[in-house]
């Protein structure tokens, strides 16, 4: 450690000097300028220390490093630019003790370091290895002298060495700080040293970068020269190539595609527009895009229709048992295209409960008329773009449902499915019911207008057909487009037929099992139909048979037995416990239960209806989740029954000493529809007479405040549904006579329908003569 001095302070931004260093400094500042003056006027001595940031003009004791340099002034230039030069030359370390404002400049007491003048062993060996890192620096970095070498090697002090070393290195003004601050020669030799060791690192990694680089550059260089070369081999030898070749191939491909001239002018338009758009542009791909969905779609690519009339009707007779009035309607277009030759598509809706088979009759017409068939479900389409497509100048746009299925279908004149048209609906992106109005209405069709192809496309050719499990959920300006088929549902006969011709032999082949061994005996089918299933379809019926598969999978497996026979008596082994009854409906006469027939979605069902009597003050109950216009049917029938006491011999003032709970069972599950008002009217007389009600009659039919029996929809149904229940009797208004014909005959001769037109006649048959207390 040196003597203490004070001396005046030059503050520096962005340099650092080094003891033994000379260099030029340019100083602008008034203070630096007066403390230079008052050195020149002392004995040159100033000190040298750095700003810790190098934006502030007039820094505080806080913003300066306290170690520093104390060095002499050499010699002093006023530049014209009002700055002053100076060379500098530092002398030793020093470190601020106080620091002193004397207004013009600054001043400090200074601690000042000097470095040994002696060496030993060890600071030789450092030396030594901080020079040959030094010269491999050298030589990697390229940017030092080999003179600069020389003269470093021939210095003998090692903290000099070391100070002259790190003033070359590209280092942080903070990293020069640090070696500024490191006083022991030992300690900033190591520290020296390992700052070259990682500059050698870096530069080594850059050097490895570089040569990727430049191997990376000259690859693709020498491929864009080899690419070019061959382009013009090419265009020498006459061959296409990128995108003149591409466009030729489309521009073959938009003549070839039969287009209306309206189309075909703006494909080649849209390909011309594509031939000038750069590949690498975004609008290339959205074009290119558009052009493959104008040549992929057929305009004029037609199947020639099979229009023999028996050959069809074998096919639909095939594949579908019963079902008469679709096949009907089929056959008779058949017919009418055969005189004709130009009839539009028809546009049919099959309309029933599930699993009676809309979709896979569908596929047989296709089959029949021998047509492509595609199939589009619209459950859960809310986006009428969905149906019409996006614009094209929104990112990700593409066309409608419709077009898509006639690109898939190929042909402009498919068999067309729109499954679960009922199954619509709509949100604030509009409606895709109402963009169906133009799909489905043969006068507008042959101009459809999809928003993504923009021109008009001819659907007039396309025989659609829809399904639907209910109409009531369908708009009606879009019933009225279609031809309704109703599929009401099939009969014991006619699922033993599709289970024995149809479901069986498809679950058997699924299942790997061969017709010998397994054999279901008609009776357990029989069993099967009527103890383990209630629906109207036979989806249910193919689940049970497949169980009975599975475990006659399992049986011959297992037990190497070689045939499995399923009778009445083991049938249970296979499907367990029945889970319905089955032709006791009631088990005997009752007071104040009457059985109902109701129409749902899922096909017709059997509603048992009871009513309670209590004393109370004629408050009148309705439970069993039923829908207004159930309980407006309770509403007429408790009036009807109270203006009619004397005749139906019925207490008079019921009403007031009586409270009347009306139930529905089955509280879960929602109930409404125009067609329990005589059933509830027949249970409340019922329950009020004493009279038990005839267990084998079931009824239908809304009731007047003045008794008289309205018509209902749905027969077939609900007459289906008991049937399967075991009723032998059915009442229905004498309105719906002509609607028995659609009944099939099989169910017919099992039933006996007693037609009505007023509730008297209604009570007449379905109460028993006995009165019980």
């Amino acid at each position: 450690m040196g003597e203490k001095k004070t001396v005046p302070l030059l503050p520096l931004r962005g340099l650092l000097v080094y003891p033994t260093m000379v260099l030029h400094l340019d100083v602008g500042r008034d203070k630096s300028v007066q403390a230079l003056e008052k050195a020149m006027v002392d004995d040159h001595l100033i000190f040298l220390t750095t700003q810790k940031d190098v934006a502030i003009d007039e820094p505080s004791e806080e913003d300066l490093y306290r170690m520093g340099t104390l060095t002499k002034v050499k010699q002093m230039l006023k530049l014209p630019n009002g700055t002053i030069r100076v060379l500098v030359e530092g002398l030793k370390r020093a470190e601020i003790v106080e620091l002193f404002d004397e207004e013009d400049f600054y001043s400090v007491e200074l601690k000042t370091y000097e470095d040994r003048d002696s060496k030993d062993v060890e600071d030789e060996a450092l030396m030594r290895t901080m020079l040959e890192y030094f010269s491999q620096y050298i030589k990697l970095s390229k940017k030092i002298s080999a003179e600069t070498h020389s003269s470093v090697s021939d210095i003998e002090e090692p903290g000099r060495m070391a100070d002259i070393i790190s003033s070359h290195l590209p280092l942080k003004l903070k990293e020069k700080q640090e070696i500024l601050e490191t006083i022991d020669e030992k300690e900033r030799m190591n520290r020296v040293i390992e700052i070259i060791h990682n500059e050698k690192e870096v530069l080594n990694l850059e050097k490895k970068i570089g040569q990727r680089v430049k191997r990376s550059m000259e690859r693709t260089q020498k491929e864009y020269y080899l690419r070019e070369q061959m382009k013009a081999i090419q265009k020498e030898l006459g061959d296409k190539e990128g995108k003149t070749g591409e466009v030729q191939d489309l521009t073959e491909k938009i003549e070839q595609a039969g287009m209306p001239d309206h189309v075909k002018e703006t494909a080649l338009k849209e390909l011309g527009r594509y031939e000038k758009v750069p590949s690498s542009s975004a609008e290339s791909a959205v074009i290119r895009n558009y052009i493959d969905w104008l040549i992929s779609l057929p305009w004029t690519k037609a199947t020639e229709d099979d229009l023999n009339i028996k050959k069809a009707e074998a096919i639909l007779n095939e594949d579908h048992y019963g079902l008469e009035k679709v096949k009907e309607r089929v056959l008779e277009y058949l017919a009418v295209q055969k005189l004709t030759n130009s009839l539009k598509g028809p546009i049919l809706c099959l309309a029933g409960p599930p699993g009676v088979g809309k979709t896979s009759l569908a596929r047989s017409i296709a089959k029949s008329l021998n047509r492509n068939f595609v199939r589009v479900s619209l459950g859960g389409v809310r986006d009428e773009s969905e149906i019409r497509g996006h614009r094209r100048t929104y990112v990700g746009a593409m066309p409608g449902r419709i077009i898509q299925g006639m690109k898939k279908a190929g042909t402009i004149n498919p068999v067309f499915l729109l499954d679960e048209i009922d199954k619509m609906s709509s949100d604030f992106r509009g409606d895709p019911s109402a963009a169906m109005l133009e799909v489905l209405d043969p006068e507008q069709n042959h101009s459809f207008s999809d928003h993504y192809i923009e021109e008009t496309y001819d659907l007039s050719k396309v025989m659609f057909i829809a399904t639907a499990n209910n109409l009531g959920t369908v708009p009606g300006p879009l019933l009225d487009r279609m031809e309704v088929i109703t599929i009401a549902g099939y009969t014991e006969i006619e699922k033993v037929h599709i289970a024995k011709d149809h479901l069986l032999a498809r679950q058997i082949k699924d299942h790997g099992l061969s017709k010998s061994q397994l054999q279901i005996r008609d009776e357990a089918m029989l069993d099967i139909i009527r103890y383990y299933t209630r629906e109207a379809g036979v989806r249910s019926l193919e689940r049970q048979l497949a169980t009975i598969c599975r475990k006659t999978a399992r049986i011959i497996v297992s037990e190497s037995k070689k045939r499995v026979v399923v009778n009445e008596k083991n049938l249970g082994d296979f499907l367990g416990k029945k889970k319905f009854r089955y032709g006791e409906a009631e088990m005997e006469d009752q007071i104040g239960v009457a059985t109902g027939l109701a129409y749902t979605s899922v096909g017709g069902d059997t509603l048992q209806i009871e009513v309670s009597l209590s004393p109370g003050k004629g408050k009148l109950v309705l439970t069993g989740k039923l829908g207004d216009v159930m309980k407006e049917s309770a509403q007429a029938a408790f009036s009807y029954v109270r203006s009619k006491t004397k005749e139906l011999g019925i207490d008079e003032d019921f009403h007031e000493k009586l409270d009347i709970h009306i139930h529905v069972p089955e509280g879960a599950t929602p109930k409404d529809g125009p067609s329990a008002g005589i059933t509830i009217a027949t249970a409340l007389v019922s329950a009020l007479s004493g009279k038990p009600i005839r267990r084998e009659v079931g009824m239908t039919g809304e009731i007047t405040l003045r008794g008289r029996v309205l018509p209902i929809g749905g027969l077939k149904e609900k007459t289906l549904s008991a049937h399967r229940a075991g009723l032998t009797k059915i009442i229905l208004p004498k309105d719906n006579e002509k609607d028995i014909d659609d009944i099939p005959e099989s169910v017919r001769e099992q039933l006996q329908f007693v037609l009505v037109s007023h509730v008297d006649e209604v009570l007449d048959h379905a109460l028993a003569e006995e009165v019980r207390q």
